[in-house]
This record gives C-alpha cells, sequence and structure tokens, in this order.
C-alpha cells in the first residue's frame, strides 16, 4: 500500500496523529464531527459541524508541499460535495 487512511472519530475521538507504517508513504487521520459555534461570512455566530483530519507524509516519499494540495483537495470536496459531480 502507498497510502492509508485511520478512522477514530466514529469512537468519539475528535483529534488525533496517526503514525506511519511503513509501506505506507502517508496516512490520514479522520477524527469526530462535533458541532462548535463558528463566525458565519456575515459575522454572526452559528452552530458548525467541525471535523478534524490530520496527514502524516513519510518526507522521503512525497513532498510536504503535496501533502498539503491534498488536504486542500480533501477539504473543497468535503465542503462543496456537488462540485466532485461537475
Amino acid at each position: 500500500g502507498s497510502f492509508a487512511i485511520s478512522n477514530l472519530g466514529m469512537f468519539g475521538i475528535d483529534n488525533f496523529d496517526a503514525v506511519i507504517n511503513p509501506p505506507h508513504g502517508a496516512i490520514l487521520a479522520v477524527g469526530a464531527g462535533v458541532q462548535k459555534p463558528v463566525v458565519g461570512k456575515d459575522g454572526e455566530l452559528a452552530v458548525a459541524t467541525v471535523m478534524s483530519v490530520t496527514l502524516s507524509v513519510d518526507h522521503r516519499v512525497i513532498d510536504g508541499a503535496l501533502g498539503a494540495q491534498l488536504l486542500s483537495a480533501i477539504k473543497d470536496n468535503l465542503e462543496n460535495p456537488m462540485m466532485m459531480l461537475a
């Protein structure tokens, strides 16, 4: 394998760091979605479901900048799922 996903969110874990196990080059740690207060675009206080994801990357295999681009793409797709259909 080259990439792994570890999901502890289903056990109520909000945030954690996953350890890369060889031969994987990266692992994505997915936490639980939690209701938190956020400031909306209009400046109003609102409640939103916030989920934490952490990417651990072996820099000998994958450049950290590419890992950041992957996290950005994951964020964009989760926030706008209809864009995946276009």
